[in-house]
This record gives structure tokens, sequence and C-alpha cells, in this order.
């Protein structure tokens, strides 16, 4: 058989280029447990956030369906992939997508462990794809949480604080504001991250343009005014860390046009943006206890990146340190370079929480009156989150999880603020105060 498109990882080179140094990543650990036990895992999220790079380290070959010669090989059907070596990698398998299915089915017939590795960057334009259920492990993968990005080493994870394992936190880091200023500008996405502010700029607006104008048009939406969905993004950028409402956000994205765009084009591009994991929204925590009965129930909204909401509103790092002026929708507390903040610690909470198996949510009150910014929920223990740009904590930072502490007995409520400051202590009431380069995920 000729190996037309089936890349041996023995080798150092991919499509006739070096291959780049890895950054080892939280994923590794977790997907080695799993794939040693389970036949099939499918590991997607957006364009760039590293998942071929990761699941390179699980596999002896791949078969890369953005060339035509592997494409070719996989329209052989179950035949041809029983031939194929494993563990295998079929990468942006979303290409064709009947190759989900022939997975499958090929674990039907065979439940060894480690057998196939799937990636993929958008769910399949107009097809009907089998759940996999029982045979395909499904895992998001995000762009580098601030762990992964080494600012500092972690003194204290979520994995310890949902075990009960920590009464008392101490220690100081150097990473103070400006560095979490440049992570936030410079990008998650693995290959922008190093490089200068500049080509990080120059790469981002690059990956915006090429939702708009290739990511789009490839699923079937045409767009005769692509900066109608320019502005959408937008929209969508200033409501970061807020539950402002489909409507606000439409409003918004429609500002100074004489026409609102119409309801099912705007729901079209929310799909899309979510078919493409470019929106990553945090579900609202709805715990099911009488006096907990009326909650709000909408989402946190969130970019996949905080980079890519920063692109879209045009801000720099001055302009961030300064004070940034930015219109910003939805009633959640802060400005902008607090809530960009936020999304960081979204983006990094998202992988923390599902290599320990546990849920991200936030709370807020139905009138809006109590807000806790991150409920991270396992078992019997449940952590009670605020994030704060600033650099020191008073009482009025910690009244709601002290008010939950006192008024929710299902499961433990450990109290944290993640911040911007330097030290890590624990206050007499036992709420923890940690900075962000400090808490990681075990």
């Amino acid at each position: 058989m000729r190996n037309y498109g089936i890349v041996n990882h023995a080798s150092t080179h991919k499509g006739g280029k070096l291959l780049s140094a890895y950054s080892k990543r939280l994923f590794d650990a977790y997907i080695k447990n799993l794939f040693s036990e389970l036949p099939a895992i499918e590991i997607y999220g957006a364009k760039a956030v590293g998942k071929t790079s990761t699941a390179e380290r699980f596999s002896s070959h791949n078969l890369a369906l953005d060339i035509q010669e592997a494409f070719e090989i996989v329209q052989g059907g179950l035949p041809m992939l029983r031939k194929l070596p494993k563990p295998l990698l079929i990468d942006e398998w979303q290409r064709y997508h009947p190759v989900w299915d022939y997975v499958r089915r090929l674990v039907d017939e065979d439940t060894a462990p480690g057998q196939y590795l799937l990636t993929g960057s958008s769910l399949p334009k107009d097809a009907s794809v089998h759940s996999g259920a029982g045979r395909i492990v499904r895992l998001r993968m995000r762009p580098l949480s601030i762990e992964e990005r080494r600012l500092d080493a972690p003194i204290v994870g979520i994995g310890q604080l949902l075990n009960g394992e920590v009464e008392q936190v101490t220690g100081t880091t150097d990473v103070a504001l400006p560095d979490y200023i440049y992570q936030i500008l410079n990008s998650g996405f693995p290959a922008i991250n190093q490089l200068s502010p500049r080509a990080a700029r120059m790469q981002l607006n690059g990956y915006i343009d090429n939702i708009i104008h290739r990511e789009f048009p490839d699923r079937g939406l045409m767009l005769r005014k692509p900066e109608i969905l320019r502005r959408w993004l937008k929209a969508l950028a200033a409501a970061t860390g807020s539950t402002a409402s489909y409507q606000a956000i439409l409003k918004a994205a429609a500002s100074g046009e004489s026409a609102t765009p119409a309801k099912n084009t705007t729901a079209g591009y929310r799909d899309t943006l979510d078919a493409l994991w470019i929106t990553d929204r945090v579900e609202a925590w709805l715990p099911t206890v009488n006096d907990f009965a009326v909650l709000a129930k909408a989402p946190k909204h969130y970019l996949v990146d905080p980079a890519l909401s920063a692109r879209l509103l045009s801000v720099s790092e001055d302009q961030l340190l300064k004070g940034a002026k930015s219109v910003l929708l939805g009633s959640q507390r802060g400005s902008l370079l607090g809530r960009l903040f936020e999304s960081l610690v979204a983006q990094s909470f998202q992988t923390y929480c599902l290599v320990n198996e546990a849920e991200l949510r936030h709370y807020r009150s139905a009138k809006g009156e109590r807000e806790i910014d991150f409920i991270v929920s396992r078992g019997e223990s449940l952590l009670a989150i605020e994030v704060k740009l600033g650099t020191s904590v008073c009482t009025e930072d910690v009244s709601a999880i002290k008010w939950l502490q006192a008024n929710y007995h299902v499961q433990e409520v450990i109290g944290v603020v993640v911040y911007a400051g330097s030290y890590a202590y624990t206050r007499p009431d036992h709420i923890h105060v940690i900075p962000a380069a400090l808490i990681g995920s075990n």
C-alpha cells in the first residue's frame, strides 16, 4: 500500500518542514491515561489550539485529511482503514464526515484500547453523524492555560482544593498586571503566544479574517456584507464576561445601521461560531435546591481566547493599562481589562476543570444582587471563585462567597479569590486568595 498522506511520527519532518518544539500540555497526561483504556478519542476545538501536535504524541501514523492523498485513502472506507497501522490519528476528520461512522464500526469490531485519535476544528456541515456514544470519547481542547504558559510554578491546584487538601496557602510571585496584559494580548494559541506583539497582532487579525472570509463561506454562508459579521464579533467581544442577552448583542452589532439584520441571520452567525468552537460560554449554576430556585439562567459570554476579543475591540497594552474606554454589554461588573483578565482565568479554568472532571459554571441571582464569577463543582465539594483584577482583596470582594457558604449546605463551599496581586494567603475567614499565576490544575 502506498502511504500517501500518512505521516510517520518517527520522522522529524512534517510536510517538508521541521516539527517545532512541543510545549507540554495538561492534556497530555489526561489523554495518555484515557487512551490506555479507551479505543477511540476525539480531540476537538478551535483551529490552532494545538490539537494535532498533542494527538501526534500518542499516535504512530497520521492520516491528515487536508492532504488530497489522505482524503482519497479514507474514501476507501472500512477495508482501507482496517489496513492502516495503529494507533492512527485521523486529523480534521470533519472534512470527510463518514469516517466518524467508520471508526465507530471498527470499534464495535475491536474494543482494544489505544487505536484511534480524531481531531476536529469544526462540526461537520449539514451532516447527520452518529453520536459515537460508548465508542468515541470527545474532549475539548482550548488555548494555553496560564499554567501551560509557565509564568510561574503553581503552588495549589483545583484538584487539591476540591479534594479538601488545602487548609492554608502561602507564596509569592513576581508576575504582575503588565505580564497578564501581555498574555491576554499575545494569545493562548501556541504558535502565536511566543511571537513578538506586532507579529501576534498580525496573526490574530488574520485569524479573524479567516473566520469571516473563509470559514463562513466554507460552511455555505456567503456573506453579502462581511462587515455585519465583523460587527457581530465585536459585539460578542464587548459582551465578554457578561450575561448580556442575544437581543442586546444584536442591537450592539446593528448600531449605526439603518436596517437591523434579521434574527435568523444572526442566529446563523451564532450557530456557526459555536460550530467552529470560537465561542466558549460558561453556563449558569442551577442547583436543585429550593432556596436557590430563582436564579438567572443566562450563560456568561466568552470567545475562545481573550486575545481575539482584544483584537476585535482594537485595544493595545498601553490603552488597557491606562483604562481603555470601550462599550461593554451586560450587567456584569468591571472594566474592559477586568473582563479580559476574567476571560483569561475562564479559559484556564476550563482546562483545569476538564482534567479534574469538574464542571465550570457561574452564579448570579435573578435580580443580580449576588454574583460569583465561577463555580467549580465535583462530588461533595464546590469552589466559589471570585476573579479580581486588583492587587488587594477587601471584605466586600468576598461577601457573595460568604453568603453562599452560610446558605448552601449540599456541598462543602470552599472560597477562593483569584487576583492579579503578588501574595497567596488564606484570610481569617478561611477564604484563599491566590494570584492567577500560582493556581493550576492539580
